[in-house]
């Protein structure tokens, strides 16, 4: 092995081992935070646990070198574009959810284990808080998190090829359906980990370097899931 061989060894190696303890350390901030928060409110656990993790995953990057624009939040060079995609990307998840609720009807009774969402249903400041928490821990930062930051330190860890890619698109998509999981059961561990499903392959299609047409298709569905429910159509 020559030496020019050797080094770029060596720095492989090194990008591994990095992305792996980024990846440990993202995962075990949303996992740990949860699973405390869980201990005082069903409800906020989430939220707590991704806003925690953005601020450790922002100090990250930044320890890397690197900024949230390299993961693909970048500002859209034309707006029309952007919502055109979003358009595209929501019918697209549409399906999976689709395909997801089909087969967990086959196993799985629907059904919330924890209503987190007790007292929409014609409370307006209720419903302006979870529209809050749609377009912050929702619609930002699970996007943010679980396609940009879990899926690029999970695919360079594997080796970055392609094999390495489907394998962060499915392993970040069960992550996704497991952190459901505690309020929604078994039926929505399937579900969205079908949507996380959607989501991570509309990510490496637009080259991991656009966010924002999925951000923005996250929080219109989960937008138009809790007017349903603020309406009485929806539980």
């Amino acid at each position: 092995m020559t030496d020019t061989t050797s080094a770029k060894a060596e720095k492989k190696r090194q990008f591994s081992v990095s992305a792996l303890y980024d990846l440990l350390l993202i995962v075990g901030v949303l996992v740990g935070v949860k699973q405390t928060a869980l201990l005082y409110s069903s409800q906020f656990a989430g939220p707590i646990s991704t806003f925690t993790a953005m601020i450790v995953a922002t100090w990250m990057l930044h320890r890397r070198g690197m900024t949230w624009a390299d993961l693909g939040f970048v500002k859209p060079e034309k707006i029309w574009k952007t919502l055109l995609q979003a358009a595209l990307v929501f019918g697209f998840i549409l399906l999976f959810l689709a395909a997801g609720g089909f087969i967990a009807d086959l196993f799985f009774d629907k059904g919330f284990v924890v209503n987190r969402f007790e007292g929409v249903e014609g409370n307006v400041p209720v419903f302006i808080m979870w529209l809050f928490l749609v377009w912050t821990h929702s619609a930002f930062f699970e996007e943010m998190l679980f396609r940009a930051v879990i899926m690029n330190r999970l695919s360079t860890f594997l080796g970055g090829d392609t094999a390495a890619t489907i394998a962060a698109i499915v392993l970040s998509s069960i992550f996704f359906g497991y952190r459901h999981a505690y309020y929604q059961g078994g039926h929505g561990f399937i579900v969205t980990g079908f949507a996380g499903l959607g989501f991570a392959i509309v990510y490496v299609v637009l080259g991991k370097k656009n966010l924002l047409p999925q951000i923005l298709a996250h929080g219109t569905i989960n937008t138009i899931g809790f007017t349903l429910r603020f309406l009485g159509m929806r539980e």
